[in-house]
């Protein structure tokens, strides 16, 4: 009889045993499926082809890019570089943000009253920053307006562009100078560091990927 009795608990006991066995068989099982979903993913975006390029377009869109190639040649900009700095702002999309940033280039309204009045854009309404044609030439022109500043380095002027001009002056006088000037060591905000390594990654990855639709 106790011989009976003992049969379930060793085989409750087993039971209990193999549970967690098996919850570990299907953890490996899940990591590994999800690894190949990764792999599969990369290989299709490296790999081109129409589902290729739907994932590319999820991961690292890009829209507007004949007002793009258009604005940065009349600027003068790298249009990779715009395409970065759109991608960082907004992913592309029209927004407002809550300190009143407008557009795919989130232009501030003192920014693009600045900007107005330079330009001579005497008929500007801040509403019109919400046509994309307006906003990219306005982002575009701050942007040359901040490379000519900074003699040409992108760093400088993409860090400008998230922080204001005022702060990376300061930085740069504190470093020594431009030329002194380690973007990683000198800017202040732990954002605008992110921001800039974000921007600069971003600009390879839009010419690798978008070479002829950015005129490169």
């Amino acid at each position: 009889m106790s011989s009976a009795t003992a049969r379930p608990e060793a085989s409750s006991a087993h039971r209990r045993g193999s549970r967690p066995a098996a919850r570990r068989r299907r953890v490996v099982a899940v990591v590994v499926g999800g690894l190949g979903l990764l792999a599969v993913l990369i290989g299709l975006v490296a790999g081109g082809g129409p589902l290729g390029e739907a994932v590319r377009e999820f991961t690292l869109p890009l829209r507007h890019d004949d007002i793009i190639r258009q604005q940065s040649a009349e600027k003068g900009l790298d249009p990779a570089l715009v395409a970065a700095v759109i991608y960082e702002e907004s992913k592309f999309r029209d927004q407002t943000s809550r300190a009143g940033a407008r557009g795919l280039m989130q232009i501030t309204p003192a920014t693009a009253d600045f900007i107005a009045r330079d330009s001579g854009g005497t008929r500007f309404v801040q509403a019109d920053l919400a046509s994309p044609q307006i906003n990219i030439a306005y982002g575009t022109y701050y942007l040359r307006y901040l490379m000519e500043r900074y003699d040409g380095d992108a760093s400088l002027a993409v860090a400008a562009y998230n922080a204001g001009h005022g702060n990376v002056d300061r930085w740069v006088r504190a470093a020594g100078g431009a030329d002194a000037f380690d973007p990683g060591r000198d800017i202040r905000f732990s954002e605008t560091r992110a921001y800039v390594d974000n921007v600069l990654e971003r600009r390879g990855q839009y010419r690798d990927h978008y070479a002829s639709e950015l005129g490169l």
